[in-house]
C-alpha cells in the first residue's frame, strides 16, 4: 500500500517565501504546524492509502488526462483559513479563479471517479495549505494577522505539468516522493 495523491507542484517565488515567513514569524507564539516550502502542492485529488497494483492503471488514467490540457498560469493571492475565527484549523494561499486548472482538477476527479475512486462530498477548492493550526493563543490577533495580508499578491506560476506523489508519513513530517509526472 502507498499514500498517493495527484497534484500539482508549486515552485515558491521569493514574494511567496517573504509572506511565508513573515506569517510564521509573527505566529511564532501560536502552535502551528507548517507545510515545509519543498511540499508546496495543489492537491488535485488525494487517494490516500492504495493498493500497489492499482497505481498503474492510475499512471494510464492521468497521463490520458495531460494530454486533454495545455499549460496555464496560476496566479497566487490572498491569505485565508479554513475553519471559524474562533477555531481556525488551516491557513492558505488563494489562487485566482482559473477555467483551465479547474477543468483538469474536475477531468481528474470524473476519470478516477470511473475506476473506483470516489469523488470527494466537496467542491474542489483550489489553495495552498502552508499552515495546520493546533492552538492559537491570542485569535484577536492572530485574525488580525490573516486580515492584514487578505489581499496580498503572491506568486505567478507557469504549469506545464502535474504529478502523482507517494507520501510517507514520519515523525517530523511528511516526505514526498514523485511517482510519475505528467506534461501538459
Amino acid at each position: 500500500m502507498k499514500r498517493i495523491f495527484a497534484a500539482i507542484k508549486i515552485h515558491p517565488s521569493n514574494q511567496f517565501l517573504k509572506v511565508y515567513y513573515d506569517l510564521k514569524t509573527a505566529m511564532r507564539n501560536d502552535k502551528i504546524k507548517w507545510v515545509d516550502t519543498q511540499n508546496i502542492h495543489v492537491t488535485m485529488k488525494f487517494f490516500g492509502e492504495t493498493e500497489e497494483d492499482r497505481i498503474e492503471n492510475i499512471i494510464t488514467v492521468l497521463s490520458e488526462i495531460s494530454s486533454r490540457h495545455k499549460p496555464f498560469t496560476l496566479e497566487l493571492k490572498n491569505v485565508g483559513i479554513f475553519g471559524s475565527s474562533y477555531k481556525p484549523r488551516v491557513i492558505w494561499f488563494g489562487i485566482e479563479e482559473n477555467k483551465i486548472m479547474q477543468s483538469l482538477a474536475m477531468d481528474t476527479l470524473d476519470e478516477m471517479g470511473k475506476i473506483g475512486f470516489e469523488k470527494e462530498r466537496q467542491n474542489f477548492v483550489p489553495h495552498l495549505t502552508i499552515g495546520r493550526i493546533k492552538f492559537v493563543n491570542d485569535k484577536k490577533r492572530f485574525q488580525e494577522i490573516i486580515d492584514r495580508y487578505k489581499s496580498v499578491e503572491i506568486q505567478k506560476e507557469n504549469i506545464v505539468e502535474f504529478s502523482l506523489i507517494e507520501s510517507i508519513l514520519r515523525q517530523q513530517g511528511p516526505e514526498y516522493k514523485i511517482i510519475e509526472t505528467f506534461k501538459l
